[in-house]
Order: structure tokens, then C-alpha cells, then sequence
């Protein structure tokens, strides 16, 4: 009863008791809360929050990084990229930069540890008091941001399309990353890679691109005023561009200049003097038209796109490093003497077209409507057709509309002029131009050391090495000749040179054939095949064609690497199928390689951005000839030489002899469209081939179009320079001697009087060769 009575009275808590309580709570809770949102973020809990780096993107950080390409001689001659990028390390890059960066975007860069609290309060308190918003995001985040690309749309999950909470999940991230950024990676790792994934606008993204597309230098030789001109660009690229916004540059420059002073990292004096001094820029973008060797370039990249393909990397942006068998020497010794020939002809081209079109048919009338037909090929006129459809009046006039252009020229050291032309006229002016093509291999190892696909990549994009492929002419009939000597005919055999018809069955029709040589004379003379060859007499190839078989001639081609589509006709051996230049440099080099056909190759070796070796590539060799035949055809090679009305005895005008050897073989088709020649050399094979993109527009003379008045002069200028050029290797000399026994005779050199009458040279001729076996 008592206890009953006396009831215990609990005591009642005081209002700032339970004010404490609450916030208490509130505390926790949004201690919680905020732990739990950062847990989401990071883990994209119900893939709300979009992924965010992983640990392995995180210790392997991986930039876009242009792929670079050398040669064999180290030189960098391109690279392939979406965005120009080429790292540096921190030691490579100058103190000033990183004074300036540090004045600029982060003061307290080595105060914090990925986040600056500073920062943050001062932008909320400006926020709170209206004041303008400044950005506070430390270089840490912005790398994070720029790195890992954390606004990019396949970073946002469900939460990341809503306005406003886009910008709280990734500005969350960019915590988050740039924290862990700090704990693996030293403040100067950070500001190296900041440097090199930070873009300065022109198409260059990190500091060693912009330090050479603004100022030509590196760096770690930028100035001062420099330096700041760079960190200024980091703000807006475009609004402080020193080549196009000047003004907005130099009043940038003086900001961070300015900053510098403010922290000590430069004295106000000195910061007053280089604020006074004006922009001076050696600006110069990079792009995939600059260097040598652009039609190569392109080739290699059609290469290794496949390649990267296959074994999954990216070409554009995996930063590898492509070691090539380009020599980039002798890569200026073939550009300088395509483009010294070309100027030549191009001048003899127009004077002998003077104001007349070039594009003829046959019998060399003007082919009617050839521009207004060819236009419609363009990708030009199918855009015009996508805007205007069928209104054929609105294609004309914008056809027919002149317009401010740049074209190619030959009239002045850089290339090209500024003209007014409609298209239409634009396309006849460049229907007018010959081009080239050439390429150099060695014979033995395969590897390719020049490379000319054309007059000017910037202008005319196809590569006329391995892209094109033409009619061949005589340059052509060795393998009619190897076809022989491989199955029983040697070099001192002889056939008469005479008129003749050949009779043959095609595709089930009937059909006959009869050459004629090039000059129109037939000598009714027994002649050797070496001689023929020489002088590329056709009469005498025909006949040898269907003594072989045109099906044998074919099968030797193929088995000497041409890979394109041949026709087996009796006119094989005149080269009326195309090919290309690339093909018949590796055939012609299996005469010197003893009979091995080399696969022509142009890549050596592929790293990786670090340097690692991914990929080694060796030559691939294939017994086709044996060594007999093979050195036979180089001393039939050398019958254009030495041989009496030889086709490559232009040649002797070149400085190339005093001991030296060579073998080379003309061509050119039968209305001078395509001019060819091929020179063998103890230690290079050259292919050069000369016409116009067109096949209806050519010289129309012998004296002017033939490839002994075309290719042949680039081949000699070319080796000049080469044998000039000691630090190559390069000597003359003669061709190796056998090391097998040869069983056939072939020391059977014409020898003709220097002057014999008129009407005796046939006969005297006759008589001579019919001494071939005494000789």
C-alpha cells in the first residue's frame, strides 16, 4: 500500500536538453545520409549514379595518345590521332609553366589533398552574398574530370538526366576520384599528367603539342610570358586564342602574370615588364598533310587499322609507336627528284596541249562533255544532288558559280595560289596535271625505303604506289622472258623480227592478233632474246609469248608476286592488264634476290605507349626461280643498257656509272597514257611510273610521252642523289657474279658498227647476230 502511495516521479527534460538530442540526431542522420549518397555515387548503387573509375583505370590512367610513326633512321615523319596528343614526364616541362598553373588554378595545390574546403567555403559565401561564381575545382578534380571523363554522357546513370542532380553526382565523382588520385600518386605525377590531358584548343591537346603549335619549342623551354599565354588558354581555348582572339590572349597572359606576381612566383617588376611585351607566336597546326612521306603514311594506316583490329588496339588513340623501313634520306632524295621531273613535264605537257583540252579519245579528237560527265562522279556533285535533288538549273549555277579557292601549282615554293573558279573550272584545271608514282625496295630483306604515291597528298589524295594500278607496257614482258629461261630458253636464243599474226580462242570466240613494234620496222633479222628485250621489240615477245604459253606467262607473274587480275592473252606480254607499282618492285627484286620472291614490307616494329614490344615483323621470303635463271635475267635486265638501240640508254646521261651496273626495262602503253621504268641496281630496286589521272589525257608522241622521256629521268636523278648521299651505304658497283654453275649460254652481246650504210645495216645485222655463238 505504501508503495502504492509513494509514487516515483521521473524527472522532465529541460528544452535545451532535448534541442541537443535533435541536433544530435540530425547530425548522424546526415553524417548517414551523406555517407550513404557517397557509397552510392561511388558503387552506382541500382545504377542510378553511372559508373565511376574503376581501381585499375585508376592506377593505369589511359589517355587518348596520338600513335607516332618513325623511321628507320629515327626520325618522327606523322601521327595518327583523334586528339594530337604526346605526353611529357614532369622533369621535361619548365618550372615557370607549373608556376603559373599552380598561380592560376590551384595555390593551395600542395596544401590539400584533392579538395580545397578554402575554395569550396569562398564560392558559397560569394554564392550566398550574390556575388559572381567562381570555379574552385582544384587541378586534382579537373584531372579527375578531363582523365576519366566523368560528364560524359556514359558516365550518368538514371539520376544523371535530371537538371541540377547531374552536376551535384558529378562534381560527387570528381571528389571522390581526385582523392584517390592524391593517395596513389605524387603532386608532381598529378601535374604531369594534368599538363598532358588539358586541351589548348588548334587540335592540340597537351603542353608538348601546344608548346610547338604556339611557340615552335618545348616545354621545358617556354618563357615566362609564354607560359602564362599557355595556362591562359586553359580558361576558354577558343575566347583566348593568341592567333585568333589576340586581344583576349594578352589580356589573359597579363591575369596570370598578374597571379604570379600576387604568390611570389615572380617579382611585380618583372611581372609589370612582360605584361608590357606583345604576343609573338610561331604558330603552326599540325595535321596529317605536314611532313614527308604523306602517301606512305596513309598506306601504313590503312595497314595497321586492320592490324589494330586483330589484335585490339586503337591506332587513334593507344599512343603505339610504328617503326617503319622508310629511310627518311632517301625518302627527300625520291620526293625532290618526282618533283623536279614533274615540274619539267608539266611545263612540256602544257606547251604541247597549249590552249587545247587534253582529254582526247583514240584518234585524238576532244572527248565531248568530258568535264560536265566527270563532275558527276565527284562526292562534290552527289552533296549538290542531296541539296537540290532534281533541280538540275540550281546544280548548274552553283556548278557554273566562281568562288575564292586555294589550288596546287607548280608556279611557287609553297604549292599552291588563291584563285577565283567556278568547280567546273577548278576541275578542268586539275585534269591538265600529270602525276607519279615510286618506290624504292631492297631486294633482300623486303623492306620498302622510299615511297612517292604522288605530286601532293594536300591536293591528290590517291596513292599511285599501290592504290593505282596501270597498264605496265614493256615493263611487263620480262616475265615473259623468265618464263622462257625457266623452262629451257636462254638469253642467246633468237627469234626473227617480223610481222606476224597470232591465232587464239577467247571465251569460246575466235579471235587473231597482230603487234607491231613500237616504231613500226621490222628488221626480218634473227635476234637474240636479250636483244629483243633491250630494245623491247614486241614481234619478237609475241612470238615468244605463244611459244611459252600466255597461260605460262601468267602463272610466272603470279608466282613473282603480282597479285592482280591478269588476263591470259596472247598480248600478255605487253602489259595490257593493270598493276601496280608496288607489285612489280617486289617481282623485279626477285632477279637479285637469287630467286627468292621478298613480300614487300614497311613496318619493322610496333611498341606500345611505354615502349614495350608488341609486334616484330620479318621478312617473308619464297623460292620461286632458281639462282641461274635469276642471275640470267639480271644480265638480261642489263641488255638496256648495253644492248645496240637499248630502251634504257637515257640512262647513260645520269652520273650513275664509272664501274657500276644496272638493269632497267621502259615501258609505255600504246597511246602514251602510262609511262613506265624499272630499275635494278647491286643493292635496290626502283619502280616509277608517270601519266595522268585519266587515261584519255597523255602526250601524243613517242619523243614526248614514251617512259624512257618520263619515268626513266626520275629513276636518274633519284639514284644521283643516292650515290651521292655517302652516308646511306650506297656504292656502285657491278651485279655479283654466279655462285652456281650456269649451263646456258648467255655472253652474247650484239655488237654493230658506229656506222654502217643505210642500205647494208639490215644485212650487216643479220650477219652479225647469226654469229651469236662465236661471240
Amino acid at each position: 500500500m505504501l508503495q502504492e502511495q509513494e509514487k516515483v516521479k521521473k524527472p522532465k527534460k529541460s528544452l535545451y536538453g532535448f534541442a541537443i538530442s535533435f541536433i544530435w540526431k540530425i547530425f548522424f542522420l546526415g553524417v548517414a545520409s551523406i555517407v550513404f549518397y557517397l557509397f552510392s555515387v561511388e558503387h552506382n548503387l541500382f545504377y542510378l549514379f553511372g559508373s565511376s573509375p574503376s581501381l585499375d583505370r585508376l592506377e593505369n590512367p589511359r589517355s587518348d595518345q596520338a600513335s607516332e610513326l618513325y623511321t628507320a633512321d629515327g626520325q618522327l615523319i606523322g601521327k595518327y590521332f583523334r586528339e594530337n596528343r604526346s605526353p611529357v614526364s614532369y622533369d621535361q616541362v619548365s618550372p615557370v609553366l607549373v608556376k603559373a598553373l599552380i598561380a592560376t588554378e590551384d595555390v593551395r595545390f600542395y596544401q590539400h589533398s584533392g579538395i580545397d574546403p578554402s575554395a569550396i567555403a569562398s564560392i558559397l559565401y560569394g554564392t550566398l552574398l550574390g556575388g559572381d561564381s567562381r570555379g574552385g575545382s582544384t587541378i586534382s578534380q579537373q584531372l579527375a574530370k578531363n582523365l576519366y571523363k566523368t560528364r560524359a554522357d556514359d558516365s550518368k546513370g538514371a539520376l544523371g538526366h535530371i537538371p541540377g542532380a547531374n552536376i551535384l553526382i558529378s562534381k560527387t565523382k570528381e571528389w571522390i576520384t581526385a582523392i584517390k588520385l592524391e593517395q596513389r600518386y605524387t603532386k608532381e605525377e598529378i601535374l604531369a599528367m594534368y599538363l598532358n590531358t588539358v586541351d589548348f584548343g588548334s587540335n592540340s591537346f597537351g603542353i608538348k603539342v601546344a608548346s610547338k603549335t604556339f611557340f615552335n619549342t618545348s616545354p621545358d623551354s617556354l618563357k615566362p610570358e609564354q607560359a602564362a599565354v599557355l595556362v591562359g588558354l586553359l580558361k576558354a581555348p577558343t575566347s583566348y586564342s593568341p592567333r585568333f582572339n589576340p586581344a583576349n590572349s594578352k589580356r589573359r597572359r597579363n591575369t596570370v602574370l598578374a597571379q604570379m606576381a600576387k604568390y611570389n612566383f615572380l617579382s611585380k617588376a618583372e611581372a609589370d615588364s612582360l605584361s608590357t611585351l606583345p604576343l609573338t607566336l610561331q604558330y603552326k597546326v599540325e595535321n596529317h598533310y605536314d611532313g614527308p612521306a604523306t602517301y606512305f603514311r596513309g598506306a601504313v594506316a590503312d595497314y595497321l587499322k586492320e592490324w589494330c583490329t586483330q589484335n585490339g588496339y586503337d591506332l587513334y588513340r593507344d599512343g603505339l609507336k610504328v617503326y617503319t623501313t622508310i629511310d627518311s634520306r632517301m625518302q627527300q632524295h625520291a620526293e625532290n627528284a618526282i618533283e623536279k621531273q614533274m615540274r619539267v613535264l608539266q611545263r612540256r605537257f602544257d606547251s604541247h596541249w597549249k590552249d587545247k583540252n587534253p582529254w582526247v579519245d583514240e584518234k585524238n579528237r576532244e572527248i565531248p562533255g568530258f568535264i560536265e560527265s566527270t563532275i558527276k562522279r565527284t562526292a562534290y556533285y552527289k552533296r549538290l544532288k542531296e541539296k537540290h535533288g532534281n533541280d538540275t538549273e540550281a546544280i548548274n549555277r552553283e556548278l557554273n558559280t566562281p568562288r575564292d579557292m586555294m589550288v596546287f601549282t607548280w608556279d611557287n615554293p609553297q604549292l599552291e595560289k588563291k584563285v577565283t573558279m567556278s568547280p567546273l573550272d577548278s576541275l578542268r584545271y586539275y585534269k591538265r596535271f600529270l602525276h607519279g608514282g615510286m618506290m624504292t625496295m631492297d631486294p633482300f630483306s623486303g623492306e620498302i625505303k622510299a615511297w612517292v604515291g604522288g605530286i601532293n597528298f594536300k591536293y591528290f589524295k590517291y596513292d599511285h604506289v599501290k592504290q593505282a594500278r596501270r597498264q605496265p607496257g614493256s615493263t611487263f614482258k620480262p616475265f615473259v622472258y623468265v618464263a622462257a629461261i625457266d623452262n629451257g630458253y636462254s638469253p642467246c636464243d633468237k627469234i626473227v623480227d617480223k610481222r606476224i599474226t597470232i591465232n587464239y580462242v577467247e571465251n569460246g570466240e575466235k579471235k587473231d592478233w597482230s603487234p607491231t613494234n613500237a616504231d613500226w620496222v621490222y628488221t626480218g633479222a634473227p635476234m637474240t632474246l636479250r636483244r629483243a628485250m633491250g630494245k623491247s621489240v614486241n614481234s619478237v615477245t609475241a612470238q615468244l609469248t605463244e611459244l611459252v604459253g600466255w597461260e605460262t606467262v601468267v602463272k610466272y607473274a603470279k608466282r613473282l608476286g603480282i597479285s592482280s587480275p591478269l588476263q591470259a592473252v596472247p598480248s600478255i606480254g605487253l602489259g595490257p592488264s593493270d598493276v601496280s607499282v608496288y607489285e612489280m618492285v617486289g617481282a623485279y627484286s626477285t632477279f637479285p634476290n637469287q630467286g627468292f620472291y621478298t613480300t614487300p614490307r614497311f613496318i619493322t616494329r610496333i611498341e606500345d605507349r611505354n615502349g614495350n614490344l608488341i609486334h616484330q615483323f620479318v621478312p617473308k621470303q619464297k623460292k620461286v626461280l632458281s639462282e641461274e635463271t635469276a642471275f640470267l635475267m639480271m644480265h638480261m635486265l642489263k641488255g638496256g643498257m648495253e644492248e645496240p638501240g637499248g630502251t634504257s640508254q637515257a640512262l647513260w646521261e645520269y652520273d650513275l656509272w664509272k664501274g657500276n651496273e644496272i638493269g632497267g626495262k621502259t615501258g609505255t602503253t600504246s597511246n602514251h597514257s602510262d609511262g613506265w621504268f624499272m630499275g635494278v641496281t647491286k643493292d635496290l630496286v626502283t619502280g616509277v611510273w608517270v601519266g595522268a589521272e585519266d587515261r584519255s589525257i597523255h602526250f601524243r608522241t613517242s619523243a614526248l610521252g614514251e617512259g624512257s622521256k618520263t619515268a626513266l629521268p626520275v629513276f636518274g636523278l633519284y639514284m644521283e642523289q643516292i650515290y651521292k648521299d655517302t652516308a646511306l651505304g650506297y656504292t656502285r658497283g657491278r651485279f655479283p657474279s654466279p655462285t652456281v654453275k650456269i649451263s646456258k649460254k648467255y655472253n652474247c652481246t650484239t655488237v654493230l658498227p658506229k656506222a654502217a650504210p643505210d642500205s647494208t645495216a639490215i644485212d650487216l645485222e643479220l650477219e652479225i647476230l647469226n654469229m651469236g655463238d662465236n661471240i
